[in-house]
């Protein structure tokens, strides 16, 4: 599986968020709480080198709890502030204005010493397309401040918006990396929409998911689309080929249309519709 996928915008936003860096006084990430460390862009550590960091895994709503409770200590063991939110439904964001206060508490009491208590707090959003970076802008700010959309991409310049209590968010269009090391992170951005469709195999993605799914989790595979549990006899592609069948994705002379499954696959999952899912845990192999 092949992706290319560098567009020229994620190029300018590496270099806007390098300029910016002076006026900022800490950086937000928002990591995909279903994939944690594959949603992170390594490039992010050297852009953002010196400043405070505070770690969102959001969208925890879609992902699997007990993981989610083990990544928020794996990040705390490694002295990474975090905090899991779900900007959909506004869960836990009341909190991140006074998470992002306490991880400056030090440089907020050195500037009140200074007579500079009132100054407006600077932050910068940072995230991988689609990670939902816009929608925590919004619910903090309470208005449709930011661009929000369902696909990579929708964010294409910065944009400054102001919180009530003394602070200022930049959100920042979504940025990868020119080069993955691994194809299972790809795999991974992709089957949260991440990377865009258009530029990926389909039925080779859902064979991928399937193959994840069926062995992490079999119930809710079996629920979603009646399926026997124990799958073990078929290979992935007949797999898609009964949940196809299972949806009457029949055409004509019988056959099934595995496009169309695919499809239904990968967009019930984004959805949430198989339940709560995380792809990667502390500690695992990368590699599956």
């Amino acid at each position: 599986m092949q992706v290319q996928w560098f567009p020229g915008h994620m190029a300018k936003t590496r270099r806007m968020i390098g300029e910016q860096m002076k006026l900022i006084d800490i950086v937000v990430e928002l990591l995909d709480a279903r994939l944690p460390l594959s949603s992170r862009n390594p490039e992010i550590d050297e852009l953002t080198r010196g400043k405070p960091r505070l770690v969102l895994l959001n969208k925890a709503d879609l992902a699997d709890e007990d993981a989610t409770k083990a990544w928020l200590s794996w990040f705390a063991a490694e002295g990474i502030p975090a905090m899991s939110v779900d900007a959909a439904h506004a869960a836990n964001l009341n909190a991140v204005v006074s998470k992002i206060q306490a991880v400056l508490a030090d440089k907020l009491a050195e500037r009140a010493a200074k007579g500079m208590a009132g100054r407006t707090i600077k932050v910068m959003v940072v995230g991988i397309p689609n990670v939902g970076k816009s929608s925590v802008i919004n619910k903090l700010a309470g208005r449709g401040s930011a661009q929000v959309g369902d696909r990579p991409g929708v964010t294409r310049s910065k944009q400054w918006v102001r919180l009530r209590k003394g602070m200022e968010l930049l959100d920042t269009p979504g940025i990868l990396w020119p080069k993955f090391e691994s194809q299972a992170v790809g795999r991974r951005l992709a089957f949260v929409g991440s990377i865009k469709d258009d530029i990926l195999d389909t039925e080779e993605l859902a064979c991928y998911l399937l193959a994840f799914l069926r062995t992490r989790y079999p119930a809710q595979l079996a629920a979603r689309y009646k399926l026997p549990e124990d799958t073990s006899g078929l290979s992935d592609y007949e797999l898609l080929t009964l949940v196809g069948r299972k949806r009457g994705f029949v055409v004509s002379g019988g056959e099934i249309d595995t496009l169309r499954a695919a499809n239904v696959l990968l967009d019930e999952f984004r959805g949430g519709k198989l339940g709560r899912i995380t792809l990667e845990h502390p500690g695992e192999e990368e590699e599956a």
